[in-house]
């Protein structure tokens, strides 16, 4: 958590005080761009959706900047918050909440190639190459820190009036909840968004799935559907799309829960998102006992060249370096 003077500014004011240094990135047809700047000194990522932005020069994104009012937080966690705002009037001059903001600040060099547009590359993870050089890669990020904010709502610390569905399952290690994605604005059926965090922490990623794991993976699949219907009456089960990223940005296993209806960006593309059905039904014609696992598999994925794994492992592997270093 941060416990320096960051924590206590308003949510509010901080959109305000963000400075604008440049334009990271801009996706989804033109309707979301990703901003880097500063706040009192420290980077800070603000990240907004809309219509099409305007943004051929840094004059223009400073008046997109200033325009920005209403603003109302809808939550915060960690360095993670988010709003909706005003960019102006509708047709009959009232201010309307018309914009999607997240707030990553301070944020991180991780955070900042993330959000960067970067030429992208498809790459092959062998078991070998998984338990020689991921995993270790997984581990040192998993004692950076940067589970903080999952830990504070499985923890009951934060976002918990958000708390959709939470679900004690069957044993203890079998328990989950869901809550509304960071990037829904938690109105439009069409772009809904939920994320599922289950409370074990020995599944990192996919790749710690095992075939012992199959009846808990349709338990969790059954009751995000069934939350999720109960929550929202105007969805049915067949509209909703259940995922997991492989690589993810976090290693704690998670779910994503979307309408079907939602635009199939990036962060749906094969060679990001697997499918949980698709995942559980692979588990379940690999040969083995329960402990064979999505560990032992060959996984193909898209990764940025500004991306660790690639600078790190992926492209001196391709250099045909082998010794790296973890």
């Amino acid at each position: 958590m941060q416990a320096s003077n960051e924590a206590k500014l308003v949510p509010e004011a901080l959109i305000s005080k963000f400075e604008i240094s440049k334009l990271l990135r801009q996706d989804q047809s033109g309707r979301r761009i990703a901003l880097l700047g500063t706040i009192e000194g420290k980077l800070g990522l603000l990240i907004a959706e809309r219509a099409a932005f305007a943004t051929e020069s840094l004059k223009v994104l400073k008046a997109f900047h200033s325009a920005i009012t209403r603003v109302n937080n809808l939550g915060d966690n960690d360095i993670y918050r988010w709003y909706l705002a005003s960019l102006g009037t509708d047709g009959e001059g009232q201010q309307s909440a018309d914009l999607k903001l997240n707030l990553i600040w301070p944020c991180t060099e991780q955070h900042i190639k993330k959000y960067s547009d970067q030429v992208l590359r498809m790459v092959t993870e062998t078991p070998e190459i998984y338990r020689n050089y991921i995993r270790p890669y997984m581990s040192a990020k998993r004692e950076e820190g940067r589970l903080n904010w999952v830990f504070n709502i499985l923890e009951g610390r934060t976002e918990q009036e958000d708390v959709i569905l939470r679900d004690k399952g069957h044993g203890p290690e079998d328990g989950f909840l869901m809550l509304p994605d960071l990037n829904w604005d938690r109105k439009t059926m069409s772009s809904l968004h939920l994320l599922a965090l289950v409370e074990r922490r020995d599944i990192w990623s996919l790749r710690d799935l095992k075939k012992k794991h199959i009846p808990w993976l349709r338990y969790l699949r059954q009751r995000l559907l069934e939350g999720t219907v109960n929550m929202y009456p105007d969805l049915e089960q067949d509209q909703l799309k259940l995922y997991v990223h492989y690589q993810p940005t976090y290693y704690h296993f998670h779910v994503h829960i979307v309408n079907v209806m939602l635009e199939a960006g990036a962060t749906q593309a094969t060679g990001k998102a697997f499918g949980l059905e698709n995942i559980i039904s692979q588990l379940e014609t690999i040969s083995g006992d329960g402990e064979t696992s999505m560990a032992d598999v060959s996984l193909s994925y898209f990764l940025g060249e500004a991306s660790e794994l690639w600078t790190g492992i992926y492209e001196p592997l391709k250099r045909g370096v082998k010794q790296l270093q973890n």
